[in-house]
């Protein structure tokens, strides 16, 4: 399904940059936050480097992103940074979010129509597909059982990702 779903995209014009190499070095700061990532997730990461809508207000996050060295004006992070903010000086609620975005990976971020984003939930359903938005980001409504469903999904128009 990676295989067709990485063609989907290049055939309907994302910008998709390959991986000359198929290895993943996530900084070990990310992988201590995130030790259980699915293993579906890190082949995707292992073959590509770039994965932008032809609008460019859609992508998914990629390995520079996560090792904070890429060219975006978001941060991986970015939603979980917003909610942060917005906590202002509360630590029991920044604790809170912190815990929250411990269990959910962000995957693909949009600013299409607002803010919005894809997570790979680790914790209650593991490996499920989730998606939230602004201005609760931190509320999520499951969108597929695993990443190879969302993928199809995608593929088949199910989920709008132009």
């Amino acid at each position: 399904m990676l295989i067709d779903f990485i063609e989907w995209a290049e055939n309907n014009d994302w910008h998709v940059v390959r991986k000359n190499s198929e290895t993943l070095n996530l900084s070990k700061k990310f992988t201590k936050r995130y030790p259980q990532i699915p293993y579906e997730y890190q082949e995707f990461l292992m073959c590509v480097d770039e994965f932008v809508s032809p609008s460019e207000k859609i992508w998914f996050l990629c390995e520079s992103d996560y090792n904070n060295k890429s060219n975006s004006a978001f941060k991986w992070n970015e939603y979980e940074i917003i909610s942060l903010d917005a906590a202002g000086n509360d630590r029991n609620w920044k604790r809170e979010i912190i815990s929250w975005w411990d269990k959910y990976l962000p995957i693909v971020m949009s600013v299409q129509d607002g803010y919005s984003y894809y997570a790979i939930d680790l914790y209650n359903e593991k490996g499920a597909i989730v998606e939230g938005c602004e201005p609760e980001f931190e509320e999520v409504t499951k969108i597929a059982d695993n990443l190879e469903d969302f993928f199809d999904l995608i593929i088949k128009n199910k989920i709008s990702m132009q």
